[in-house]
């Protein structure tokens, strides 16, 4: 499987300010002979022309000044440091590409320079760097649960896997895109892709992105999803945290799927 030239491990103070000799526009286009080196001549990473196409016009009508949903960032967050566009690595399942846009919450500005990370299971359930950790979720009859006042912690890596996580940050519209494959599932959550925004060095926000069910159902039925050991149990109908206003808004892309949501952000607020 192919990837981008951008997988490189930073720290994410470097990634966002630039420290050191690559500097902002190197980091992002490092390994790429073509890029010219400056934040505002990013290309649109690893999308076709015709994807670029329809991932504007899907962001235009996605647009919306309302500040998005905020969330606890679950048991499985760590900081990778990779900064990349497809995360798949060797993980099947069915394509999806994402295209956020992040601005702020109270100008509805684009946020050009903004670390956008995320982060999810893989097609069984599993996530990179706490596969312990998950397929004891999978196989132990248990569910993840998540109740008011809970607090989640930076997991410390329980193995080297880093597949389905990746950093990018947002180019002079604000824009990151990211191709990785359709989440699966696992006990006690409905299908969900993580993402946190940081800004100056600042979590800003930690959110979900959600899909429609009828989706959902659709790809959970192909060969790749199909390995669990018992039926699924939350859909977004009974998820804790699921809500109408996290729904990305999802296309037909070639063999897969796009999908797009804006990230509305009120930075000077510290998300959990």
């Amino acid at each position: 499987m192919a990837h981008d030239h951008q997988d490189r491990r930073v720290s994410r103070r470097r990634l966002i300010t630039g420290i050191g000799s690559l500097g902002l526009g190197g980091l992002l286009t490092a390994g790429d002979p073509r890029a010219a080196g400056t934040l505002a001549d990013v290309p649109a990473s690893a999308f076709d022309s015709d994807t670029h196409a329809k991932a504007q016009a899907l962001l235009s009508s996605a647009q919306t000044c309302k500040l998005t949903p905020s969330t606890k960032q679950g048991p499985y967050y760590f900081e990778t440091g990779s900064v990349r566009s497809d995360l798949r690595e060797d993980r099947q399942g069915v394509r999806l590409r994402l295209a956020l846009k992040v601005q702020d919450g109270g100008t509805c500005r684009p946020l050009p320079g903004a670390a956008v990370e995320v982060w999810h299971c893989d097609a069984g359930g599993l996530y990179s760097g706490a596969e312990t950790q998950s397929r004891d979720v999978l196989t132990g009859g248990d569910k993840v649960r998540v109740r008011p006042g809970t607090v989640f912690t930076d997991l410390t890596p329980s193995d080297r896997r880093r597949y389905l996580r990746g950093v990018q940050l947002a180019d002079r519209d604000g824009i990151v895109r990211f191709t990785t494959i359709w989440p699966g599932w696992y006990p006690g959550r409905t299908v969900h892709v993580h993402v946190m925004v940081m800004v100056e060095d600042q979590r800003a926000l930690c959110t979900e992105i959600m899909f429609d069910e009828k989706l959902n159902s659709q790809v959970l039925a192909t060969p790749a999803y199909l390995g669990h050991q018992q039926p699924r149990d939350t859909f977004n109908t009974n998820d804790p945290i699921f809500r109408d206003d996290m729904l990305a808004h999802v296309i037909k892309d070639g063999p897969g799927y796009l999908a797009a949501t804006v990230l509305a952000t009120d930075h000077d607020e510290q998300s959990a």
